[in-house]
């Protein structure tokens, strides 16, 4: 996940920032729903046990971002992509850098943990090692990955949609075979873009279809097509319809310690419908005045959303463990970490990121 549009000062962007709050928040309580087993209801951790659906939905907003920012004059070749490249990393790496950092200083490296995988975010594309430094930044190097392909994939999406979605199918397929090739080499040791149900859970070539539905989202924002356009209550319906695929989904979980996408039906719920009502939500959000839309809107949740990435990099590893070492507030210490992303947000994120935002810019 990453920062929010930030050029748009619109009310109706502003409530997608906000939703970035509420998202957080899921994967949140996903992470620690295994300490509430014995005291919540079944329905209830199972639902609990979905909530990285919303890691999916951040996915969907980052292709709508990107997709918005750059049709129809993706950058595509030389300085411009490099410097479309740059903005990418000066939006992710900096704080990510500074808690890998802070870990390794206090707990030093670990000897099993390539640093160089770590610190690249290369790691993200290694089953065995996906999950080092930060777990969560396994999703970090599955957005980077989108943004390296996202140009050429939104050049080609300007002429052929169609196109553009074999293109993302291709890659998907040849991920999947540069992974066995490279077992049936040497036995691929780190294990990069191997097995297959790494590939299509873990990475972006398995993920591309909610990047793509945040990309449809921002190419038909001002011409949407007649089954959107005249659907009501776009916000209530893309709602309630993702509640109710997540607890569809919930349903087809083998056991209460697993997911429903682990089982075909699960997993085709998860390709088909979460995007679906995620673009019929954020469409809502844009387009209609609501109190959902009002509310997400708000200086406070407006706030909490710019700082929703430095959360998601602390909310579980290093910082929170190190919190909990000091104190364990009954809420899971959910009100601190949100205290300590906005302030590193404030204070770190946002006035380096102009700083470097203005060095970037002088490459013109």
């Amino acid at each position: 996940m990453t920062p929010t549009i930030t050029s748009s000062t619109t009310h109706q962007y502003k409530a997608l920032t906000g939703m970035r709050c509420v998202l957080a928040t899921c994967v949140f309580l996903y992470h620690n729903r295994k300490y509430w087993r014995a005291d919540v209801p079944h329905w209830l951790l199972q639902l609990l046990n979905e909530l990285h659906l919303g890691v999916s939905l951040f996915f969907v907003l980052s292709g709508f971002v990107i997709a918005h920012r750059y049709l129809p004059n993706p950058p595509i070749n030389g300085r411009p992509y490099i410097q479309y490249l740059l903005m990418r990393v000066i939006r992710i790496f900096p704080v990510y850098w500074l808690i890998v950092l802070l870990s390794y200083a206090d707990w030093g490296i670990p000897n099993n943990q390539p640093w160089w995988l770590t610190l690249s975010l290369l790691h993200g594309l290694s089953n065995k090692h996906n999950l080092d430094g930060l777990a969560q930044a396994w999703s970090l190097t599955v957005e980077y990955s989108f943004y390296t392909i996202a140009p050429i994939v939104l050049h080609i999406w300007c002429s052929s949609v169609v196109r553009a979605l074999g293109l993302l199918v291709l890659s998907m397929v040849a991920a999947i075979g540069i992974g066995y090739a490279w077992h049936a080499l040497n036995g691929n040791p780190f294990q990069f873009m191997y097995p297959y149900q790494f590939v299509l859970h873990n990475t972006f070539f398995g993920r591309w279809y909610e990047f793509a539905a945040g990309m449809y989202l921002a190419s038909i924002l001002h011409k949407p097509p007649t089954w959107l356009s005249k659907c009501p209550f776009h916000t209530t319906i893309g709602g309630v319809g993702l509640l109710v695929t997540i607890f569809v989904i919930a349903q087809f979980e083998p056991t209460i310690l697993d997911h429903g996408y682990q089982h075909p039906i699960g997993f085709l719920c998860q390709m088909v419908l979460v995007p679906l009502f995620a673009i019929v939500l954020f469409w809502g959000l844009i387009t209609r005045t609501s109190w959902l839309q009002t509310f997400l809107s708000s200086q406070a949740m407006v706030l909490l959303g710019n700082a929703s990435f430095a959360f998601y990099l602390i909310h579980i590893s290093y910082v929170n463990i190190r919190l909990r070492n000091w104190h364990l507030f009954p809420d899971r210490n959910f009100v601190l970490l949100w205290l300590i992303a906005t302030l590193l947000y404030l204070f770190f994120e946002k006035p380096l990121h102009q700083w470097l935002k203005q060095r970037v810019n002088q490459l013109n």
